[in-house]
């Protein structure tokens, strides 16, 4: 996913509310940009980092700049707008850079499923396969006790939607379709993806259970810079 034209830098004042940030420039000028990310951001949004922000051009919006990216004391990169996983993990899916998902005809997305009333991702159908659910999450908490380890965890804070689509994952399987969850890794210090049982244990056993009636997990991490952002690689899970 190119940024056309590429992201703008500036200083990290605070983000509030959960959908604000506030940003400085390099003359001093100051201004609130929409952030588009529920979580906690633990260790991506600390007063001071490096900022890069979108700009819009839709008059309507309140906030026509967006922040996209921050990078850390570590001078690593993390793409905090959420909304960009599923946008490379689509472009990722049609050029079969996820090699365990490459074969399907037809990609679809946001579609209806489960008994729980909830949106897939992705669903992918080919003619004599058994359909796959994939969902994806965004991994942006890097260990804050040991950062140069690379590893990663999800979910950064208890998700109750989290556990939700876990559950959903384990019905599509025990109909007898295929069901994948995806963790898109959006924090360059990232190098290995766990479940976060120390923050939401009840999230990391259904995750383990769901592993064992056939969900599969993979972790793939993105490149990123501020003109692009792309899935480059596998990582581990464990």
């Amino acid at each position: 996913m190119k940024y056309t034209p590429a992201l703008q830098p500036a200083t990290l004042l605070k983000r509030y509310k959960r959908f604000l940030a506030d940003l400085q420039l390099s003359d001093g000028k100051e201004f609130t940009a929409h952030c588009a990310n529920t979580g906690k951001m633990t260790g991506c949004a600390e007063p001071g980092f490096t900022a890069f922000y979108s700009t819009s051009n839709n008059a309507k919006r309140k906030y026509p700049h967006s922040l996209e990216l921050t990078q850390n004391d570590l001078s690593q990169l993390i793409c905090v707008n959420t909304a960009v996983a599923n946008k490379i993990i689509e472009e990722a899916l049609n050029n079969n850079v996820i090699t365990e998902l490459s074969g399907y005809e037809q990609l679809r997305s946001e579609v209806k499923y489960g008994s729980e009333n909830s949106r897939i991702d992705f669903l992918l159908s080919n003619t004599g396969k058994p359909d796959c659910y994939v969902e994806v999450k965004s991994v942006t908490l890097l260990s804050q006790s040991e950062p140069a380890s690379g590893q990663g965890y999800f979910p950064d804070a208890q998700t109750l939607r989290g556990q939700k689509h876990i559950r959903e994952l384990i019905e599509m399987i025990e109909q007898g379709h295929r069901a994948v969850l995806l963790f898109a890794v959006l924090h360059q210090g990232i190098n290995t993806v766990s479940a976060a049982s120390h923050i939401d244990k009840k999230y990391s056993d259904l995750l383990n259970h769901a592993i064992k009636k056939g969900v599969e997990v993979y972790a793939y991490k993105a490149s990123i810079s501020p003109s692009e952002v792309t899935l480059s690689e596998k990582v581990a899970f464990k």
